[in-house]
């Protein structure tokens, strides 16, 4: 179902001076934790931090530390934080405050975007046994979002925000290995770029109840190239890195960025997909603000010709993204991944 619809978000452009290889300084400030149990080691893992301002900073020098770092962070975690973004806390608070209103609002008034209509903008989805709720709204080429509550501009900023983001990310990481700035925008088409707003909300769980520390969101990847996420609260998300499951602890403040499937595609495999799962750990209510960023939905992606060799051939089936995003009868909006599917 279609709510508001605005005009297309338009990105502000900013210069890109020269990148010049440099020695990379990662910095780590923040922490990955094991989970404690019977089953998990405890340990510490450092989690990668990508300075923002350095990344869109006049000074080269800065900039190629912060490539570095992204190459770092991706080739050896696929996950990172991204701090000195410059979004502003109150806007991601009044975000929060809009998707809390939304979610207490009547089911009957929810409801209205729960449905299966191919022409869909806007779905939204009831998790079953844990309660979980999830409104997903595409972002870009076209915004849309629910009509109530009112005051919905603030998401509009917000996804103008994230895609802002995502998309330097992107030219970042295209330098990081070691192309043009802009080869992944123009190989994905991000233009047009395929984009979709999915909040998350997990109700508050009580001290006797049957379903803490449980699972809340399944072991999964995600489609698309990079999926940008904040949340209210610390904890909840786990991710995978080298077989063990651990607790993700980003700095306040920060975006945590998730590799996605597209990005493993096009890299042939050079670049990996995250997994990661969330758990129900809080007796707060929980929501996160996922912003999956993807290539236009007419884009064929494929390992690229850069990553492909005779000791490294194509590990993936090409496939266009909508097509990807519609296997196993998903649609679109669902933003569902399906990497097994297409591997060789």
């Amino acid at each position: 179902m279609s709510g508001t619809q605005a005009t297309p978000l338009q990105l502000t452009q900013s210069e890109n001076p020269c990148f010049k290889s440099s020695k990379s300084v990662s910095s780590t400030n923040g922490s990955i934790n094991c989970m404690s149990g019977r089953d998990h080691e405890s340990c510490h893992v450092p989690n990668p931090i990508i300075d923002y301002s350095m990344l869109i900073s006049n000074d080269c020098l800065k900039r190629s530390q912060a490539i570095n770092d992204l190459n770092q962070a991706c080739l050896n975690y696929g996950f990172f934080a991204v701090t000195n973004h410059g979004i502003p806390d109150s806007l991601i608070g009044s975000v929060m405050n809009w998707l809390s209103k939304f979610f207490n609002q009547s089911d009957e008034e929810k409801r209205r975007y729960d449905t299966n209509d191919p022409t869909d903008r806007i779905r939204f989805r009831w998790g079953g046994r844990t309660q979980r709720e999830l409104l997903h709204m595409r972002a870009h080429p076209t915004f849309h979002c629910p009509t109530k509550p009112a005051d919905s501009m603030v998401l509009t900023e917000y996804c103008e925000r994230m895609r802002e983001m995502g998309m330097q990310l992107l030219r970042g990481i295209s330098k990081s290995l070691g192309l043009e700035e802009c080869y992944i925008e123009n190989k994905m088409k991000l233009e047009s770029g395929y984009n979709v707003f999915g909040p998350n909300y997990y109700p508050a769980l009580s001290q006797s109840s049957d379903d803490k520390n449980q699972i809340g969101q399944f072991p999964h990847r995600d489609p698309g190239l990079l999926v940008l996420l904040a949340q209210n609260v610390g904890g909840g998300l786990q991710i995978e890195h080298q077989k063990k499951w651990l607790n993700a602890d980003f700095p306040p403040s920060s975006i945590f960025v998730i590799v996605a499937d597209h990005i493993e595609i096009l890299t042939n495999g050079k670049y990996k997909s995250l997994l990661h799962r969330v758990a129900l750990n809080s007796e707060v209510e929980r929501m996160s603000l996922p912003f999956f960023f993807g290539p236009s939905l007419d884009v064929t992606v494929k390992p690229e010709p850069e990553f492909v060799d005779d000791h490294n051939p194509p590990s993936y089936r090409q496939m266009t993204y909508k097509a990807y995003l519609e296997s196993n009868d998903h649609h679109v909006i669902e933003a569902r991944a399906n990497l097994n599917k297409i591997r060789l």
